[in-house]
């Protein structure tokens, strides 16, 4: 049996997994916000799922962050108070049993190449595109994280063919410009079509109205494919994915996966391009999912 937490900034949630895959026992409780406090409640939250499951595992974590591999300490954590803690090492003294942590994109991708959308692919890409942007890369099932931990950082490069409209780019909150999450997550398609128009609307608001046939929302629900579409195209052409698969809020967008193949498709550096997008076959469970596969079998 494995455990898997997936260490959101609101939630956190533990699940027992059995070795088939089947989900043994799940549970969550809110983010109490405190480094220390957040250890506990992990410790707690596993015991709870083992007296449950009536077993104990292996533990798998993934959070919004990732650890040096120089140091073990945790950066780029949107939960800030993970950054510069070794989070894994004070994890496993209080847990007094080994720990696996990872991105949870990484985690999204480990879940989705093992028994999800992408199960049976030789590369599976997948990419989060919620409050914010990430992705995880997996090659013979095997999670791909780079020399410095930052493979398929997809979030942090640049929107690729940009036009002058588009450059240089807003601002992100890791102090360059134009990086992709300030278009293609939700809160980027946001922050777009409020510009374009002045209305403040929410993700699925903007969707909602683009189907209804408001000019104004379709046209920015065009620009965000066309953006996206960019980016994965990028992906193509740096690591050829059998399958892109799409996690986060919206990735529930239907016209995404009939939509996104013919923008991809124009900018790829091959004469054709026959991959597929897929939403995730697990959606919010593949964060715990995949934290539990960081123990192979």
């Amino acid at each position: 049996m494995r455990i898997g937490v997936d260490f959101g900034g609101t939630k956190i949630e533990a699940a027992a997994i059995a070795d088939d895959g089947r989900l043994l026992a799940r549970i969550r409780d809110p983010n109490p916000g405190d480094y220390d406090a957040a250890i506990q409640m992990v410790a707690r939250l596993i015991d709870r799922v083992e007296a449950e499951a009536g077993a104990t595992g292996t533990v798998g974590l993934g959070i919004p962050g990732s650890p040096s591999p120089r140091t073990g300490l945790i950066r780029n954590a949107n939960s800030t108070y993970l950054n510069g803690r070794p989070f894994a090492a004070d994890l496993e003294a209080r847990l007094n049993r080994p720990v696996r942590l990872a991105n949870d994109a990484n985690c999204l991708a480990l879940s989705e190449a093992t028994d999800g959308a992408g199960a049976g692919a030789d590369v599976v890409l997948a990419v989060i595109i919620g409050t914010g942007c990430g992705a995880g890369l997996v090659v013979d099932g095997r999670l791909v994280e780079g020399a410095h931990g930052v493979a398929a950082e997809l979030g942090h490069v640049s929107l690729p063919w940009p036009t002058k409209d588009e450059a240089p780019g807003p601002a992100c909150w890791c102090g360059l410009n134009g990086c992709l999450e300030t278009w293609v997550s939700g809160s980027g398609f946001q922050r777009d079509h409020h510009a374009a128009t002045g209305e403040t609307l929410a993700a699925p608001e903007i969707v909602a109205a683009a189907r209804a046939g408001d000019a104004a929302a379709a046209a920015s629900l065009d620009r965000y494919v066309h953006r996206l579409g960019r980016a994965l195209a990028l992906t193509v052409n740096l690591v050829d994915p059998d399958v892109i698969v799409l996690g986060g809020g919206m990735s529930n967008v239907e016209a995404l996966y009939t939509a996104l193949p013919p923008v991809i498709g124009r900018h790829v550096f091959a004469d054709a391009w026959e991959g597929r997008v897929a939403r995730a076959k697990w959606g919010d469970s593949s964060g715990v999912r995949g934290a539990a596969w960081l123990w192979p079998g």
